[in-house]
């Protein structure tokens, strides 16, 4: 079963076939079954292979050294990350630089560590070194190989992948995923909406800036916030003072005028929206003069009435004066640095309340 997922041995996502009647047989229960809850659109078919021994292979990101990580373990197959807590598991971690790469007798050396010898040494450091390379050509975030097998031959074969691409990234890739017939997705459960696939078009308008990233939720607050750890402070923020998030998104690095208009527009156009917070923390690499220009014309575009529905804007940083000079003008209530993100979402969130009461 081809699923956004692991774990799908347990859940009946894989299945053996001795003929090509069970073999069919089997691929038609597949189809019409659903993983963790994931409806299937395509299988893999694949030779069954009489495994001795079994590994996992990955290589990732650390985000706290900052650098690439080559994981490999004799804990591979079936609930992998218990397994590799175990003290009879091996475990070999190693740091990889990114421009000096994977060098032959690295590989060779994880290998050893986990307990390859002679053939199948050579053999496994041939996959590691292949799997860094398709890592490095893909530009991915992760690559796992689970299970690495070892047969009753003593062949060394990769029995599944899982790849991460990295989404900033796949402008680089598109050549590559038509001719794997593999069409750019995101890994979240679920198809986006039509307001997530408006956000992510915004994005793409020109390369200058973030303006776009939006995850549609069930509630009446519209929010344009920053990005990283600010972005969720404010989701906090709106949550704890009773108030249900519309979407999430993100800007960033300086957007044009006309990138965050259009992602006002499409945020506008959600509906049953009663209020919008722009709300972001201190920025220093973009105007807050352009954030208020975007947001005013995206409003109007989208037929709002600013009298009528109540805008919050908290974005201090560069620029600023002019940008709420330019807020003053069109009647926006806006937040200086003085007051915090906190302050400012509890104050969106009473703006709703009172439209609410007055229904």
């Amino acid at each position: 079963a081809q699923i956004l997922r692991g774990g799908r041995g347990k859940a009946g996502g894989i299945r053996f076939a001795d003929t090509p009647e069970q073999a069919g047989s089997e691929a038609e229960t597949l189809m019409a079954a659903q993983i963790h809850g994931m409806k299937l659109h395509s299988i893999l078919a694949e030779e069954k292979l009489m495994i001795a021994r079994e590994y996992y292979l990955g290589l990732t990101i650390d985000e706290i050294e900052k650098q690439n990580l080559l994981i490999l373990t004799s804990a591979g197959g079936v609930e992998v990350e218990t397994a590799a807590l175990s003290d009879s598991s091996d475990l070999a971690r190693m740091p990889i630089d990114s421009m000096s790469g994977l060098l032959p007798f690295q590989a060779k050396e994880m290998a050893a560590r986990v307990g390859f010898k002679g053939k199948e040494l050579s053999a496994a450091a041939d996959v590691i070194e292949r799997v860094w390379k398709c890592y490095r050509n893909y530009d991915a975030q992760l690559l796992e190989i689970n299970p690495l097998v070892v047969t009753a031959k003593g062949e060394v074969i990769a029995g599944d992948c899982r790849m991460e691409l990295d989404d900033d990234a796949l402008f680089r890739q598109e050549q590559k995923l038509q001719a794997l017939k593999i069409e750019p997705r995101e890994d979240k459960g679920r198809p986006a909406t039509r307001l997530e696939k408006a956000g992510a078009e915004v994005d793409k308008i020109d390369h200058r800036g973030v303006a776009g990233r939006v995850v549609e939720f069930d509630g009446d607050i519209g929010l344009i916030i920053g990005g990283g750890g600010a972005s969720l402070t404010v989701m906090d923020a709106i949550l704890r003072a009773g108030g249900r998030p519309a979407n999430y998104c993100e800007i960033g690095g300086n957007p044009t005028v006309k990138k965050i208009q259009k992602l006002t527009e499409v945020i506008a156009g959600k509906k049953g929206l009663t209020c919008l917070g722009v709300i972001t923390n201190v920025l220093s690499n973009t105007r807050v003069d352009l954030v208020a220009r975007g947001v005013i014309k995206g409003l109007a575009n989208a037929g709002v009435d600013l009298k009528q529905f109540p805008v919050v804007f908290r974005v201090p940083g560069s620029w600023e004066d002019d940008g709420f000079q330019i807020l003053q003008k069109y009647g926006i209530k806006y937040f200086t640095r003085e007051s915090t993100m906190d302050e400012a979402a509890e104050y969106l969130v009473k703006l709703r309340n009172e439209i609410a009461e007055k229904k």
